[in-house]
């Protein structure tokens, strides 16, 4: 028998609205639930990001959720590299792509470990948990990023305030984010399992926590309760306070240097490929390949030249701390409303996550622009930023002396300075800076605190044997800097403090050579 379209159209139609056959759909479904513990609605709600560093970034549903709180959204208007814009002009990338970049590094790293190493038990609570904390870890920063921890720290010299740290503020500004978008009951429907995931997530985001003053873990008693020991390499994804070989430094240290314009000769990707944890001291670590140290140097090296070049460098410098006087300055003129309506200041915020909420890079064109009278000396000094009549660098010398303080350095090279009045020169224009320079560890070299393996024995990890380094690497891993500036701006008198320097200066016993020409402004 032979029917025409319309007719099989219908049958069709007739079987699909028999209750048998919704009846196979529904356990269909069920079965897909039951299976990936996610529904195809919720699947819709994954989002594909195009990041200029890392490409085609896909992340999951709960993450989205996370990211479309205007806690996190708030990231958008902090800038990574806070005061290094107004040297670098790339430099205009914000907190929010790089926390999306390490949540996407995070689940690579964690995911490559889990297909390498079924035995490690890494279980999808423990990737979903992994990536929420490198989403979250920087939620915390405020305006112009670092800058506005040394603004804290000037506001309030108390040894409370002292303590302050963007990590803490994260922890604080993830509880909040957690409570006020009433988001517990969407993480126990991702499978999470409260209050241990989120004591794990939170543990991550806490760089200090489980650590002595050694910088390795307590090994007496285990420290954390979101995860037990045998998953202690976990800890080391996203800040690994070990040797500081983690996914946050991956993305900065890419995304910094392509937005500045400087070669990155670190490879994330080969470092991730050939990372095996391996039983150390009794603790699982995160090791990686002998052969790999020179990758790892490379990383360590960029770091440092990024704060040589960009983070530190002599401009970005003055007009950083011109920034943070200037909030200094407008701390107790700036109110802020936050929980309850009570109002905060500048500073105060941080004591209250939902007016801290509200703090942001913005916050400079509010002083700015403001016409208040209370705000004019922190607008003078914001002005003067934007039309380039900051204090002029006149050079920097190189102690001698790697050990020497600090703290005497400042003081001997203010006592030279003033000592040599001439040319109407006053010694209260001169200001003297301490630079420090490291591999992120002081004075120390991290890769002494890698462990590696090699190709015949993947699964014992030790230190790195002295014959195997390259007599290529650096002897010292940190360097000091003595800059001295001057706050008159006019060209006369800015020839004249060099010369001035140049003149005092040559015969300072714990230094060597100094440049013979002033540095571009």
């Amino acid at each position: 028998m032979t029917t025409d379209k319309s007719s099989r159209d219908n049958w069709v139609w007739f079987y699909w609205d028999t209750p048998q056959f919704q009846t196979l759909r529904n356990i269909k479904q069920l079965v897909r639930n039951v299976l990936f513990g996610t529904c195809c609605l919720e699947h819709a709600s994954t989002k594909v990001f195009n990041d200029p560093i890392h490409g085609t970034v896909e992340l999951p549903p709960l993450l989205v959720k996370i990211i479309d709180t205007p806690q996190f959204q708030r990231l958008r208007y902090i800038k990574q590299l806070g005061g290094v814009y107004y040297v670098f002009p790339g430099a205009t990338h914000n907190r929010f792509q790089h926390s999306i970049g390490v949540a996407h590094l995070a689940g690579e790293f964690v995911k490559a470990l889990k297909t390498r190493q079924p035995e490690l038990n890494i279980n999808n609570r423990d990737v979903l948990c992994v990536q929420i904390a490198g989403l979250c870890h920087d939620l915390g920063h405020g305006p112009f990023s670092h800058s506005f921890e040394k603004f804290i720290h000037k506001a309030h010299p108390e040894k409370e305030w002292k303590e302050w740290t963007h990590e803490k503020a994260s922890l604080d500004m993830f509880d909040y984010l957690v409570a006020d978008n009433k988001l517990k009951p969407v993480m126990k429907q991702h499978r999470l399992v409260l209050p241990q995931d989120l004591d794990f997530i939170k543990e991550l985001l806490d760089y200090k926590a489980g650590f002595d003053e050694g910088c390795c873990l307590s090994s007496q008693q285990w420290p954390y309760k979101g995860r037990p020991e045998d998953k202690s390499f976990l800890y080391e994804i996203v800040a690994n306070k070990r040797n500081g070989v983690d996914v946050d430094k991956f993305d900065y240290l890419a995304r910094d240097a392509h937005h500045l314009g400087i070669q990155n000769n670190f490879d994330h990707l080969r470092f991730i490929k050939f990372a095996r944890v391996c039983e150390v001291d009794g603790q699982k670590q995160i090791c990686t390949r002998d052969k790999e140290v020179n990758n790892l140097y490379e990383l360590y090296h960029l770091r440092y030249t990024l704060h040589r070049k960009a983070c530190q460098h002599s401009v970005n410098n003055i007009i950083e701390s011109m920034i943070t006087k200037a909030f200094v300055e407008a701390d107790k003129h700036i109110k802020i409303k936050g929980s309850g309506g009570k109002m905060f200041t500048l500073s105060t915020a941080i004591k209250d996550m939902k007016a801290y909420t509200k703090l942001t890079d913005q916050v400079y064109e509010q002083i700015l622009y403001s016409s208040k009278p209370e705000l004019a000396k922190a607008k003078d000094i914001l002005k003067k930023v934007v039309d380039r009549k900051h204090p002029r660098f006149l050079g920097e010398r190189k102690p001698t002396e790697v050990r020497t303080s600090v703290i005497k350095m400042k003081r001997c090279w203010e006592k030279e300075l003033a000592d040599c009045q001439k040319d109407g020169l006053k010694a209260k224009d001169f200001e003297v800076d301490i630079v420090k320079f490291d591999y992120g560890m002081k004075s120390e070299d991290p890769i002494d605190e890698m462990r590696f393996y090699n190709k015949r024995n993947p699964d014992v990890a030790n230190r790195l044997p002295e014959h195997q380094k390259s007599v290529f690497h650096p002897k010292y891993c940190s360097e000091k800097l003595i800059r001295v500036y001057y706050k008159n701006t006019d060209e006369a008198s800015v020839t004249k403090a060099y010369e001035h320097m140049d003149t005092c200066c040559l015969a300072f016993p714990t230094c060597i050579s100094f440049p013979h020409q002033p540095l571009a402004t």
